[in-house]
């Protein structure tokens, strides 16, 4: 927190801070109408939820429910409840560890990389929409600095949950929450 006398706390800073602030409120929401709009025929067809944690499977491969949980910044029973309609829907499917033939690893099935795949691509598609008229090196820096506050983000909320008490259900992906602007009715 900064001291009293810092030049954050000048009304040009303040100012910034709480225009950040609101843009940060009106992005989540836009982000999630988006979503809900999507492009193409896989518009609406995976929540944040499923598609995080299908692109974690992708990315780190086969992964125990606590590791997968520990890597996403949420509680092992929030990922066993979202991933349960995944193995029902045959995208995610339940394996015997390669190394250790007592514990479960959770895998994406192809079916389960190829709707990730569909999915990506209209989202990509979607993007390069609503950035077309940015320069590449606009949208590397809008990445650059997005990436930099999702950490931001994730590291805070890292945090505070170290010193929650153990068992209460996280139910966000640190640094994904799109309640920033407070209730889902809020502004925006």
């Amino acid at each position: 927190m900064p001291s009293p006398s810092s030049p954050t706390d000048t009304p040009a800073v303040a100012d910034l801070l709480n225009d950040l602030q609101h843009q940060l409120a009106v992005f989540a929401r836009r982000a999630e109408q988006t979503r809900l709009a999507g492009a193409g025929q896989m518009r609406n067809t995976m929540d944040r939820a499923a598609y995080l944690l299908l692109n974690r499977l992708e990315q780190h491969g086969p992964t125990g429910v606590k590791a997968l949980a520990a890597g996403m910044g949420i509680d092992s029973s929030t990922v066993t409840r979202q991933v349960a309609p995944l193995v029902d829907g045959g995208l995610v499917k339940r394996a015997t560890h390669p190394e250790d033939g007592r514990a479960v690893v959770l895998e994406l099935t192809p079916l389960g990389r190829a709707r990730l795949h569909e999915v990506q691509d209209s989202r990509r598609e979607l993007v390069a929409r609503l950035t077309s008229d940015w320069t590449p090196m606009e949208r590397a820096t809008f990445c650059t600095l997005l990436t930099r506050f999702n950490t931001s983000v994730s590291q805070a909320n890292a945090g505070q949950q170290e010193g929650r008490q153990p068992g209460r259900q996280d139910g966000e992906e640190t640094g994904e929450r799109d309640g920033l602007d407070g209730p889902r009715d809020g502004g925006g």
